[in-house]
């Protein structure tokens, strides 16, 4: 029988910062994002080098444990947290570096979406990335990354130009499209599955000021809005990020008071331009649809865009999200929207719909193992409630919108950050279609013994 291990067994470097149960920082450390996943590791180990990771990995292969791995510790289905093994924590490791003049920028793995756009911001550039601050640049860039710079730039994937990886062995090496390029094509997309990255290198945009931010119309206006957003977005400008929401008007400023707690579908904008062309870009939204309960569109930096929804998604909320690839999205998937969303059992859940098309569509399909360049949105529909009371109904709703939608939704798979763990391995396999076999084949390369398998994992 393999000895108890205790702290004396860790290499030097890592014992001063390690976190086992006993240690009075201990549950506020394993904390997850989504307050309804619990999890117990054994040990937290907090990374502040890259030498740091290669001791924990090292450590992890020598004693046989069970590695999950936390970078911005964003992920729903909570894959920064095990139960009875190690946590190798890179959230210390926040460095971002950038070049305005070849417009790159090098971002360590423990920077959060707010860290990277602080730092581009003061030179007017951006990476095309998430929606929320305080996203962990990590897994969202591994699961593929989408934004209001989509539209026009791509997947976060796709302005990818190399990372730093710890590998199952202890080695360090740069994938990128000339040196290890399987590695680097299986990184675009295929999750944690592959090794610790620990920097990440990516090509930036011009975004300073932007014209943004939401408009709201009143929930019976739902399938026009629904079916206008659905014919108008393929012929706007690639300038425009839309992404279309239900939801429920949150209870606190700065919503106009005699709108709170009232049921809404949204349009959320982003014009990459002058407030002039911004508000031409709109302009057909504005003559079609119906009187807006709400019009909060104006010319912003972007950073603050990318931050104006964070107050209302703070750490420790309850989660459960369900997602799904939308090639078609038809008036009979729209009368099920209509009716589903109806029956949301909290102030906070929501449904929306992330446009993947235009310059994602420019990229073939099997560039990147990211496997729907095909569709046309990305669907996530989401439980969420500060009250853990609340989790089961938070599941069941999204579970029954799910299933009922899911009908009209003709590809299988989902974008994978919006996949819980409890989805099996057909769904794993569906999301990535046919690059799932050579997805299989990296991780015969590069960790045959599946040491990293807390994720929606590839089996070797």
């Amino acid at each position: 029988m393999q000895k108890a291990m205790t702290p004396h067994d860790f290499p030097e470097r890592l014992r001063a910062g390690l976190i086992g149960e006993n240690h009075p920082a201990y549950d506020e450390a394993r904390a997850l994002y989504n307050a309804a996943i619990d999890k117990r590791p054994r040990w937290i180990v907090p990374c502040a080098e890259v030498e740091d990771v290669v001791a924990a990995v090292n450590h992890a292969r020598q004693w046989n444990l069970l590695v999950a791995i936390r970078g911005g510790g964003h992920s729903g289905p909570g894959f920064g947290g095990c139960d009875g093994g190690m946590v190798i924590d890179t959230s210390p490791m926040k460095r971002v570096d950038v070049d305005p003049h070849t417009r790159t920028v090098r971002a360590e793995a423990g920077c959060t979406q707010s860290d990277v756009d602080r730092a581009t911001s003061a030179h007017g550039l951006a990476v095309p990335a998430g929606l929320v601050s305080t996203t962990g640049v990590a897994g969202l860039t591994l699961g593929g990354g989408t934004g209001h710079l989509t539209r026009k730039h791509g997947l976060t994937i796709d302005n990818l130009l190399a990372a730093e990886v710890v590998l199952a062995d202890g080695s360090v090496v740069t994938a990128s499209k000339d040196k290890h390029p399987d590695l680097f094509w299986a990184l675009r997309g295929g999750g944690g599955n592959f090794g610790v990255v620990t920097a990440f290198f990516f090509r930036a945009h011009p975004a300073k000021d932007v014209y943004a931010g939401p408009i709201f119309y009143d929930i019976a206006d739902a399938p026009e809005v629904m079916r206008w957003y659905r014919d108008f977005l393929p012929g706007a400008p690639r300038e425009l990020g839309m992404f279309f929401g239900i939801k429920t008007v949150p209870s606190c400023d700065p919503f106009p008071r005699e709108i709170w707690g009232r049921r809404i579908c949204a349009l959320i904008s982003c014009y990459n331009g002058t407030e002039e062309e911004g508000m031409r870009a709109m302009k057909p939204a504005r003559d079609a649809l119906p009187a807006a309960l709400m019009d909060g569109m104006m010319q912003m930096p972007f950073v603050d865009l990318q931050g104006l929804f964070d107050p209302l998604l703070p750490k420790g909320l309850q989660w459960h999200w369900k997602g799904d690839y939308v090639d078609e999205l038809s008036d009979a998937a729209i009368a099920t929207h209509v009716e589903h969303s109806a029956k949301s059992p909290s102030e906070l859940s929501l449904m929306h719909l992330y446009p993947i098309d235009g310059a994602v569509q420019d990229v073939a399909s099997d560039a990147t193992a990211w496997g729907a360049r095909g569709a046309r949105w990305s669907m996530v529909i989401a439980g969420i409630d500060p009250d853990p009371m609340m989790a089961p109904a938070l599941k069941r709703w999204a579970s029954d919108y799910w299933a009922a939608v899911h009908k009209h939704n003709q590809h299988g798979g989902a974008y994978v950050n919006f996949m819980m763990d409890d989805e099996g391995e057909a769904r794993v396999r569906a999301a990535y279609g046919d690059n799932y076999d050579r997805l299989v084949a990296v991780k015969r390369e590069y960790d045959p013994a599946n040491l990293f398998r807390v994720n929606h994992n590839i089996r070797p």
